[in-house]
C-alpha cells in the first residue's frame, strides 16, 4: 500500500525539502510532499548544493503553504522545525499519525561560507539518517533489509 506524507516546518526552503528528497529517493513508490506555514520565496540554493552533493536534485522543488494540502489525507505529517527555537506548525487536516523529527534550521548559520555549508551539510546528515530511521521502522516495517533501497542498507 502506498504512503502518503506530508513534511512540514516554516519557510519549506530547507528542512523539509532535503527530508523530503531523500523520502523519495528511499523509495520511490511513495507520495511525499512538503509545505511550510509561512513559505519562502524560493528553495535555499545551499539546500539544492548540499543535496546534489549526496545524489539529490532539488532543483525544481518550490516552497508550498499548508493550506495547498489541507483537504487531503496523509498517512504520517511530520514536522521537522526546531521547537526549542521556533513554533511548529500544525497540520489540522485528516492525518493517520503526527510526528517530529526536530533540527536546526541550517538558514540560519553564520560564519564563513564554509561554515555556513558545514552547518547545512551537518544538518543533511542528521536528516538522512533520522528519514532512514522513520523508514525503516514505519514504513518498510521488514527485518529483511534485502527489501532496502542499495543506498540504504550500509547506514547504521
Amino acid at each position: 500500500m502506498k504512503k502518503k506524507i506530508l513534511i512540514l516546518c516554516t519557510g519549506n526552503s530547507c528542512r523539509s525539502q532535503m527530508a523530503e528528497g531523500f523520502l523519495k529517493s528511499f523509495d520511490p513508490q511513495l507520495e511525499v510532499f512538503s509545505a511550510g506555514t509561512n513559505p519562502s520565496t524560493r528553495v535555499h540554493p545551499k539546500a539544492i548544493q548540499v543535496m546534489k552533493e549526496a545524489g539529490i536534485d532539488l532543483g525544481r522543488n518550490y516552497p508550498k503553504h499548508i493550506d495547498q494540502f489541507i483537504n487531503d489525507s496523509f498517512d504520517y505529517v511530520i514536522t521537522v522545525c526546531d521547537n526549542a527555537k521556533e513554533s511548529c506548525p500544525v497540520f489540522i487536516g485528516n492525518v493517520g499519525k503526527q510526528l517530529h523529527i526536530g533540527f536546526e534550521d541550517p538558514a540560519e548559520a553564520v560564519g564563513t561560507e564554509e561554515e555556513i555549508f558545514s552547518v547545512f551539510r551537518k544538518v543533511r546528515d542528521q536528516i538522512k539518517r533520522r528519514f532512514e530511521k522513520f523508514y525503516r521502522e514505519n514504513i518498510c516495517r521488514s527485518e529483511d533489509t534485502a527489501t532496502l533501497p542499495e543506498n540504504f542498507r550500509s547506514v547504521e
